[in-house]
């Protein structure tokens, strides 16, 4: 029924465009330059069928309705978010959370839960693979414990995490010995598929959040938070103001891990570099 539905105008207008990118970067900080406007067409253009809408102006105009702005302003975000993520992906980064971060962390704190983010965690892998390294480092270390915090802005990617599914090709990074432990197979073989076993989905709290919101709705400071690859769609300032929020939610002496394609050079956020992509609040 839905592919029925044939979109009479397939190019949105200037006027449009301007409106809908300078609300894309107000509620979730994107910029949306000239450049992405045929990207955000072809994105967009699921939703108009779904809706059984015709004209990109008649879409815009309903987003921007009381009705549309409680019940369309998710589903949009949704489709114009970029989610890549990959099972153990930059995984020097784990290394250096078990060799270096959890030891030192087990010395000073004890028997203290050990609480991290995975903040921009789309389709779960990372959280995953979060739960996945420090279950091994717990089974090596008696008493210790951990709670994984999972969020994202997109609700479609979150439902994908939240079930722990994914396809035999998606687990291939994942070492062996880990694929035995943690990976249960479908009772189809010829599905391919694979589940994450509950006693690891049940360490990881999946939620929805804007990292534009001024209240990340957090009771509790955090030991490490891994935002790897997100900050590169914000301006300067947009990222000055989140690593500066960051910044708050962590406790003194923690971790913050981005991607190997940012940097927080040039930007007034009290962290020190102590591995490449890697910085510690010091106090």
């Amino acid at each position: 029924m839905e592919e029925s539905v044939h979109l009479d105008h397939a190019t949105l207008s200037a006027k449009d465009f301007n409106r809908l990118s300078r609300f894309i970067y107000e509620q979730c900080g994107i910029k949306m330059p000239e450049v992405k406007k045929t990207m955000l067409e072809a994105r967009l253009q699921k939703r108009l069928r779904s809706l059984g809408i015709h004209h990109f102006s008649e879409y815009v105009e309903y987003l921007f309705s009381p009705d549309g702005l409680a019940n369309e302003m998710v589903p949009m975000i949704d489709m114009v978010t970029t989610n890549k993520t990959d099972f153990f992906r930059e995984p020097d980064h784990f290394d250096y959370l078990t060799q270096r971060v959890l030891p030192d962390w087990v010395r000073r704190h004890g028997s203290m839960r050990f609480n991290i983010w995975s903040a921009g965690c789309s389709t779960g892998e990372e959280p995953y693979t979060m739960a996945m390294v420090l279950s091994e480092f717990a089974d090596a270390n008696p008493g210790f414990d951990f709670q994984i915090l999972a969020t994202d802005i997109s609700t479609r990617v979150l439902d994908k995490a939240k079930n722990g599914i994914y396809s035999e090709s998606l687990v291939d990074p994942v070492p062996q010995h880990l694929k035995k432990k943690y990976l249960l197979r479908s009772k189809d073989r010829s599905s391919g598929l694979v589940r994450i076993v509950p006693e690891l989905r049940e360490k990881i709290r999946f939620r929805r959040l804007n990292f534009m919101d001024d209240d990340f709705g957090m009771r509790d400071q955090l030991d490490v938070i891994f935002c790897r690859n997100v900050i590169i769609y914000f301006d300067r300032p947009t990222q000055e103001g989140l690593l500066q929020r960051f910044h708050r939610q962590l406790k003194p002496g923690g971790f913050i891990f981005m991607g190997h394609s940012e940097t927080l050079s040039g930007l007034d956020v009290a962290l020190t570099s102590v591995y490449p992509t890697v910085y510690r609040k010091m106090k």
